[in-house]
Order: C-alpha cells, then sequence, then structure tokens
C-alpha cells in the first residue's frame, strides 16, 4: 500500500511579541525591547529578532562571512562583545530581507549559544517551547554550521558539544575512518568529556591484526555485522569487549557502536558511551541514528582530502602534492628555479635480480628506495620519481644556493654509509651516485589526459651521466664542477670526461664519504 503520509509544508511564521523581551547572557542584558518579532521557522527552533536600537552590547561586524537562505536573503553575521569577552559570529541579521522575513528585516538574533535565557513570563516561554526542538537545533547546526568545520578534529568536537546542548549524556565519543595509505589503515578522532578535547591516533596496518581491534566493537561494526548497544552496569550482556571494562572503570553506563556508511560501501565507525545513571534514552538515539547519514557525508568530505592528499604524497612526494593540491593540474604549469639534482642508481641490478631470486631481488629493490628516499627527506630534498632501480631528486635553491649543494652532498654520503647495510647476497649492495646544479624546470609535462611532475633541464641530465661515472670513483659519487670549492668541503678531481649527449669535456669531482 502507498505511503500516503503528507509531510507538512516548509514555512515561516512571524509576530510581533506584545510587551517587553530581554535577552540574556549569565543576567547580562544583551538586548531589551518592545518591538521583538517572534520567528518560527519549520524544522528549527523558534527566534527571536530585536531592533538594533535596543541592543545593550557592543557589535562587531564580520565583514568576510555570509550564509544564505533561500526564504530570508543573504545573513550578515556580527561578534558580539559581552563584558569584553568577543563571541564569534554570536549574532545575524538580515540586512535585505526577502518578502517571508521582511517583518526581521536590519533586526538582529542572538545564537542560542550566546543566550542563557530570554525574560518575558510564561506567555513567550509557552511560544518559544517547541516539542522537537533538540531535533531542530541538532539538524539545523547539520546543514548550516558543521560543513564549515575546517579539521575532522574540529567536526568531533563541536559534535560533541552539540550532543551535550540537546540534552545527550555522553561522556566519550570516537570516530573511526578507514583511509587510503600505504602505511595507516584509518584515524581515529575521540573525545572525552573529561578533558573537553579531541585526541587523533592512527591505526596502521599491523595494528588491525593485534587483539585490541580483532576483539572490539569497531572490527564488529566495520565488518558489516551491524551495530552494538550494551547497558554496562548489566551482567548479562550480548557482547563482551575487553573494552566495556575499561569503560565501566571511567564511569560508564551505557555504549553504542554505529556505522558511519560512506557512499563507496566502507563501514566506518562512530561509538557513544554515557556517563548518565539510565544512560541513553530512546529519544537519544534515534536522534543519533537520524543524523548518521549526514555526518557520514561530512567526515567523508574529510577523508577523501585526505586520501586525495597521501595518494598525491605517496606517488608524487610531499613538496609536488602540495603543488598539485594547490591546482598546478594542467600541463605547463611549473617554475624554472635552481637546484642540485641527484641521480642515485642500484648497482648490479640485473646480476643481483639473477642471484637472488625474484622475491629476494624486490625486497632488497624495497629497502634501498626506502634509505634513499628517507635519506633525501631527512636532508632537505625530495625524491621526485623512482626510475626503475634508480631516483631522481632535487633540492631547491631557493636563495641559498651553497646549502642546497651541501644537502645533496649529505644526501649522498649518508646513502653511500647505508647502502652496504642492505643485505644484497654474496657482496655488499652499492650504489653510484651523480649531482649537478642549474637551472631545471620543475612542473608538468605530457599529453592533454596523462601528466608526469618532474624536473627538466641539463642539471638533470648532467647528474644522470655523472652517475655512470660514480661507478669508477672510490666512493660511488662524481659531481660536477659547481660541488668545487664549497666551505667545508674537500672535493678530488677525477678529470675531465665526455659525458654522453652533453657537449665538450666535463670536469667530474668526487668527495669521500
Amino acid at each position: 500500500m502507498p505511503d500516503t503520509t503528507i509531510v507538512p509544508a516548509y514555512e515561516i511564521e512571524t509576530e510581533t511579541i506584545v510587551g517587553p523581551v530581554t535577552a540574556l547572557r549569565n543576567g547580562k542584558i544583551l538586548a531589551q525591547s518592545k518591538e521583538a518579532v517572534l520567528m518560527r521557522e519549520t524544522r528549527l527552533g523558534p527566534t527571536i529578532y530585536f531592533p538594533k536600537k535596543d541592543l545593550s552590547v557592543e557589535l562587531i561586524k564580520q565583514p568576510d562571512f555570509r550564509t544564505f537562505c533561500p526564504f530570508k536573503g543573504t545573513a550578515t553575521y556580527w561578534d558580539v562583545v559581552v563584558e569584553g569577552e568577543v563571541h564569534s559570529k554570536a549574532a545575524w541579521s538580515y540586512e535585505n530581507a526577502l518578502l517571508e522575513a521582511k517583518p526581521v528585516g536590519g533586526m538582529v538574533c542572538f545564537s542560542q549559544n550566546l543566550l542563557s535565557e530570554i525574560d518575558k513570563g510564561n506567555e513567550v516561554k509557552e511560544h518559544l517551547a517547541d516539542p522537537d526542538e533538540n531535533r531542530s537545533a541538532l539538524v539545523d547546526w547539520l546543514l548550516r554550521a558543521a560543513p564549515f568545520c575546517s579539521t575532522p578534529e574540529d567536526l568531533t568536537q563541536e559534535l560533541a558539544t552539540r550532543f551535550l546542548e540537546v540534552g545527550i549524556a555522553v561522556s566519550r565519543l570516537s570516530i573511526m575512518v578507514w583511509s587510503l595509505h600505504p602505511q595507516t589503515a584509518g584515524y581515529g578522532y575521540v573525545w572525552r568529556k573529561a578533558k573537553n578535547k579531541v585526541s587523533t591516533f592512527e591505526a596502521s596496518y599491523e595494528n588491525l591484526l593485534l587483539p585490541g581491534y580483532q576483539n572490539s566493537p569497531l572490527k564488529h561494526v566495520a565488518d558489516g555485522l551491524g551495530g552494538v548497544r550494551v547497558q554496562l552496569l548489566e551482567k548479562d550482556r550480548e557482547f563482551s569487549f575487553p573494552i566495556f571494562d575499561e569503560l565501566v572503570a571511567e564511569g560508564a553506563t551505557d555504549y553504542v557502536a554505529m556505522p558511519l556508511i560512506f557512499s563507496n560501501g566502507t563501514f566506518n565507525v562512530i561509538t557513544l558511551a554515557s556517563d548518565h545513571p539510565e544512560g541513553f534514552t530512546t529519544a537519544n538515539l534515534g536522534l543519533i541514528f537520524e543524523c548518521s547519514g549526514s555526518l557520514a557525508r561530512l567526515y567523508e568530505v574529510f577523508a577523501l582530502r585526505g586520501n586525495a592528499r597521501s595518494l598525491l604524497e605517496t606517488y608524487l612526494g610531499k613538496r609536488t602534492a602540495l603543488r598539485v593540491l594547490d591546482g598546478e593540474i594542467r600541463r605547463g604549469d611549473g617554475d624554472i628555479v635552481d637546484a642540485a639534482v641527484l641521480f642515485c642508481d642500484l648497482r648490479h641490478s640485473t646480476k643481483l635480480e639473477t642471484e637472488l631470486g625474484r622475491e629476494d631481488y624486490l625486497a632488497l629493490l624495497n629497502a634501498f628506495l626506502e634509505l634513499t628516499t628517507d635519506t633525501v627527506n631527512q636532508c632537505g630534498g625530495e625524491v621526485l620519481k623512482f626510475i626503475g632501480d634508480a631516483i631522481l631528486a632535487i633540492f631547491p635553491a631557493g636563495n641559498n644556493p651553497e646549502a642546497a649543494k651541501l644537502q645533496a652532498v649529505e644526501a649522498a654520503r649518508l646513502i653511500q654509509r647505508g647502502c652496504p647495510k642492505i643485505p644484497a647476497g654474496k657482496e655488499p649492495s652499492a650504489s653510484a651516485i651523480g649531482l649537478a646544479f642549474g637551472e631545471v624546470t620543475y612542473g608538468n609535462i605530457g599529453s592533454k589526459e596523462r601528466l608526469d611532475f618532474t624536473v627538466l633541464g641539463a642539471a638533470a641530465n648532467v647528474a644522470a651521466r655523472l652517475a655512470d661515472k660514480g661507478k669508477a670513483a672510490e666512493s660511488g659519487i662524481a659531481m660536477s664542477e659547481d660541488f668545487k670549492g664549497l666551505a667545508g668541503l674537500q672535493t678530488l678531481s677525477l678529470g675531465k670526461r665526455q659525458l654522453r649527449n652533453v657537449a665538450g669535456e666535463t670536469e667530474i669531482f668526487s668527495v669521500n664519504v
């Protein structure tokens, strides 16, 4: 049988309140007027607007913040100064109110966070009573303010605060969100009422194998087995997870874990504990459940941003990823910079693959690439790409070319010291390194649909050619003349050599490890 439920239309009603109305914060008068207007709006709590002439506090206009309502118009926001304390965006006004809101045009409304009471006797208090006020307040926050939280930590903090404001006795709130990261499986955000602070933790893939996760409500929900609800003080619990005893020791009486389902179908998790003697009410949990879909979308936005950043950093490096995230995504976007370029090649790769076999060789190669990447990052450079068993890295000069050159030399030395520590079969592993300095183009090249963010220029070519010559140097490091004469650096000339595809002879220098 079809659903014939009639959904009420969305409406806005206004009426002028008869008699004086006073808005207070902890006894301090914010406004007092005989011309205040009461506004009722579908699915929102009733609000009172005051003429500006009847305000008793200072307003500081927020020039760069606006919100828009298709019924009321564009709202201008104000900071409110109460006894020397500034409350950000705690009041708003529709300076050019639309038709439905004309009666409150130019008047000021205070946020519920600022107001502690409205003084007008029983008549207006009855007008303000709203049986669905808690739901309205939470939904209003989710739709209007929550999307402007700048981090998942801020969102979690605000969410806990809003739960408390609408009467949900939550003592602990946690959000678990899965990620796309080579080392981190997911992120957790935990708020505790005792500290009123959000702590963040990262869950590695190894953490997921530990008993703490394997025998937890998080895994139960994330595996799609449904939610968990337990009255913690009852003897016969449907579930028996170790964390329950910890929560009881902290004073918790009730616990619930529910899925936050993202649009790709992954089950993320929200958990709440209560320290109220009677735990959560049905109304509490119904409200949380109703809002879970909207919460999932908000956390999914943060997750998508984080995934984009981690994937770009994984494949491009942190500095390059930042440039792409900042919008440098078109062919030709980039800069001409001075930089020290390091090209490092694992020696005897073909022989090692034959001797070690594919699996052991890949383990060796990964260890080598990890050593070189960590070392370059440690010395202030960035690995731009892996080229088979070699890496290409740069050290941008900025305003200090000498510092960039010394960073590159230090990275080369550390790599050469670390290479023999990587098992390579019968002989210690070794690498050959080429260093050059010069002007390079750092940016996007490629086709219209497939781009590569890389570095181009003579310095990059010379560094690659010098790496071949590094195999003949005792230290395995070959450098261009640009590195000669650096403060505190003793170099040894290897003579002039003809580099492939480089005009003229190049004097090559080396340095002790």
